[in-house]
């Protein structure tokens, strides 16, 4: 009680000294008016200051008072609304002051350059108090030169990085830089110079905040874009080029940080990422171009002539950023149509490596969900199964190998799985697996379950998810890996091993595929042992390959039977 009581008494207090901070900024802006009427600039200079102070006073009262506010009960939360409604107070009280019609050029110039930054403080407080922010940030858009104002908002971007609620206090910030932009009649390549980097490095704080919402943040990140496309649209000639090159480059950067922020369901950024197609179109930008990193190089080449390093650095992800546009339009057609970009990148060996080169941006990135790994992974498949010539498709296999090598080892035996699953061909399902057998000697496996997923890989083989045994002769190379597979996991287990199967699995194991697939194989090789005298050359090598499965089948057999004998 005596803890409520204390919680509920300090609210009060709280509020009583909100009312003064009313009293105190109404007493300050009056004497800015004063001041000027006096010509004393240096008193204007001074009042300006102080009347900062007292907003970052309250400020910081209002953050005190919600941190200490640990238990919740309707006194507290009865203060607390009548807190934040004193909070508006001040800020209608601001907001009427630069809206009078008798308020002096100087005064709204010297309060332009304080008050952005302390007033986006108190954005997050309420819709209300955003809406207000916002307001009064608009109000100086409209009434300063927009070439100070381009600074002044970049300052207090910059320094709101470090706040708490990077998110919403940069939000009303944000929203005038955006009508800054338009309004700026001279030099707007220079001026977005400025500013885009520190909009970037803003948008990709916000990205790494636990509770931000990918829909908020595109919402901020789109708003800029459309500015910028709507600066670049009144120019002409080589100005003109640049903003719109910055403007693409500012698009590939937004889609890495957008893609980044999504901690769950890729399906959520869909509607997000169509929004960007109109702007991707009016920069030129084709998905075939993103892919092969034409894209990202033609748009770099027309901005870096003159620019300096800091700059460019900003950059730093597009190619992430493009890499990632191509598999938005994998994972959904709403996207982009970009089945007559796989084609090309099917049939033109140059334009496939520079593919591969980009896709690796993406298994590279830590951040990123995984699933946007296995996408990508899909997407290099697909490319290499229609390479024309097996010399070509033998390279491209081995890049994928390295590719998948590079998956997090938490990570691998999903994507692995994914792919088995999915892939209509045996060549394929054979070199993931002997992927997995390359790999399960390495210490980073070792720490893994992996011979759980072992089982699971071996049984999507023998025993597929659709039903019914393998084909043969069709499946054969990827029955020849599962068995491999299966038969290195067990010999790796009886030299030391990092523990394999329980009784009941390997009874599983030993009932549910290795004695039916014996019976299989023993009719296939009997069936093409008939078939012989038919296409004798064809036959041959079937039976060739069926001996070799059926080697090693029993040998799988008898290592089962072996260890079931020991528990």
């Amino acid at each position: 009680l005596r803890r409520r009581l204390y919680g509920a008494q300090s609210l009060k207090e709280m509020s009583a000294a909100t009312v003064s901070y009313l009293h105190r900024v109404r007493e300050l802006l009056a004497g800015t008016l004063s001041s000027v009427e006096a010509g004393g600039s240096l008193d204007l200079e001074s009042l300006v200051s102080e009347l900062a102070s007292c907003l970052n006073s309250l400020s910081e009262n209002v953050a005190s008072s919600a941190s200490d506010d640990e238990h919740e009960n309707d006194v507290t939360l009865n203060a607390r609304d009548d807190e934040e409604n004193d909070v508006i107070q001040v800020l209608d009280e601001i907001l009427k002051f630069l809206s009078s019609p008798q308020i002096d050029q100087d005064v709204i110039d010297a309060l332009s350059f304080e008050l952005p930054k302390v007033i986006s403080k108190f954005a997050g407080l309420s819709s209300r108090c955003l809406e207000l922010a916002e307001a009064i940030v608009d109000r100086f858009v409209v009434a300063c030169n927009p070439r100070d104002m381009l600074p002044v908002l970049c300052e207090a971007l910059d320094a709101a990085r470090v706040s708490l609620s990077l998110s919403s206090s940069s939000t009303p910030l944000l929203h005038g830089l955006s009508k800054v932009f338009i309004s700026v009649r001279r030099r707007h390549y220079e001026q977005l110079k400025v500013a885009v980097p520190i909009v970037l490095n803003v948008l990709k704080d916000m990205s790494l905040e636990p509770d931000m919402q990918p829909e908020g943040l595109f919402d901020k990140a789109l708003g800029i874009a459309v500015s910028i496309k709507d600066v670049a649209s009144k120019l002409e000639k080589e100005e003109g080029t640049r903003v719109r090159s910055l403007l693409g480059l500012y698009l590939m950067q937004i889609t890495a940080v957008l893609s980044v922020s999504i901690k769950d369901k890729l399906d959520s950024g869909v509607p997000l990422v169509i929004q960007l197609k109109p702007l991707l179109a009016y920069c030129g930008l084709t998905h075939l171009g993103l892919i092969t990193g034409n894209d990202p190089e033609r748009l770099l080449s027309t901005i870096s002539k003159d620019d300096d390093d800091d700059f460019l650095n900003s950059f730093h992800d597009i190619n992430l950023g493009a890499s990632l546009l191509f598999i938005w339009a994998r994972i959904s057609p709403e996207v982009a149509d970009v089945a007559n970009d796989v084609n090309e990148l099917q049939s033109n060996p140059e334009k496939r490596w520079l593919a591969y080169g980009m896709l690796k941006h993406i298994l590279a990135a830590r951040d990123l969900l995984w699933e946007f790994k296995r996408h990508t992974i899909e997407a290099v498949t697909l490319v290499i199964m229609y390479a024309p010539d097996a010399d070509l498709r033998k390279k491209t296999f081995e890049t994928l190998k390295r590719i998948i090598s590079d998956i997090p080892v938490p990570q691998r035996f999903d994507v692995l799985k994914a792919l088995v699953t999915n892939s209509q061909s045996s060549t394929m399902v054979r070199i993931l697996l002997d992927q997995v057998k390359n790999n399960m000697s390495t210490s980073s496996l070792q720490a893994t379950d992996c011979d759980a997923h072992v089982s699971e890989l071996v049984e999507l083989v023998l025993k597929p998810p659709h039903g019914g045994p393998p084909l043969f002769p069709d499946q054969c190379d990827e029955v020849l890996a599962a068995l491999n597979l299966y038969r290195f996991a067990l010999l790796n287990n009886s030299r030391g091993g990092n523990g394999f199967l329980s009784k009941k699995t390997l009874e599983r194991d030993y009932k549910g595929w290795l004695l039916p697939l014996r019976t299989i194989v023993s009719g296939s090789i009997a069936e093409n042992q008939r078939d012989k005298d038919h296409d004798q050359e064809s036959s041959l090598e079937i039976l060739c390959v069926l001996n070799r499965i059926e080697s090693l089948l029993y040998w799988c057999i008898e290592l089962v039977e072996e260890r079931l004998k020991t528990h």
